[in-house]
């Protein structure tokens, strides 16, 4: 079971690295290593494991945030409609994507980040996406709200890109042309 002491933390050098590929069809490894993945963002959310085990609650995960220079996230949330997306990925790849952008208005937060960081992160609004399920099928999402902003995040992960990278260093909370701020 991973736990927060399996997850690295800002400044750690697997961080900025771009992950490797995942050779396909999965081997047994990544397989376990992704649903175990997937497994811990959903017992972050769960407050009594969360508590048992000192886990904070995420939305996703990526490989590089375990150690692990591969493409492999999981994310587990529901959208404003209430509509579970629960997810684990080889190779997500955004294929096409909304030139309208949208932010949190409370800004990003990251397991791997332990400060808060404020400041206006711009997403896409609406994303598509082809990957491999845990079995090796390919398959195609179409995104918006907090989904498509969470897979950007974990996909960023893979680039070796941090959330904070996104934000203006001058001024935190200019407004982003062309975007909206997304209400959770």
């Amino acid at each position: 079971m991973i736990t927060m002491k399996d997850i690295i933390r800002d400044g750690h050098p697997t961080l900025r690295k771009v992950a490797k590929e995942v050779e396909l069809p999965p081997t047994e490894e990544d397989r376990a290593i992704l649903k175990s993945m997937l497994e811990f963002i959903i017992n972050s959310q769960d407050e009594e494991i969360a508590k048992k085990y000192n886990l904070r609650p995420g939305i996703g995960l990526a490989a590089p945030q375990i150690n692990i220079s591969k493409r492999m996230i999981a994310i587990h949330l529901e959208d404003e409609k209430g509509k579970l997306h629960s997810y684990a990925l080889f190779n997500p790849k955004i294929v096409s994507h909304s030139v309208e952008k949208t932010y949190l208005p409370g800004g990003e937060g990251c397991l791997s980040v332990d400060e808060v960081i404020p400041g206006i992160v711009p997403r896409y609004a609406r994303v598509t996406v082809k990957a491999y399920d845990i079995d090796g099928n390919e398959l195609k999402l179409r995104l918006k709200g907090l989904p498509s902003i969470a897979i950007q995040h974990e996909i960023d992960h893979l680039n070796g890109i941090m959330f904070y990278d996104h934000i203006n260093k001058e001024d935190p909370f200019k407004p982003v042309e062309n975007s909206f701020p997304l209400e959770v």
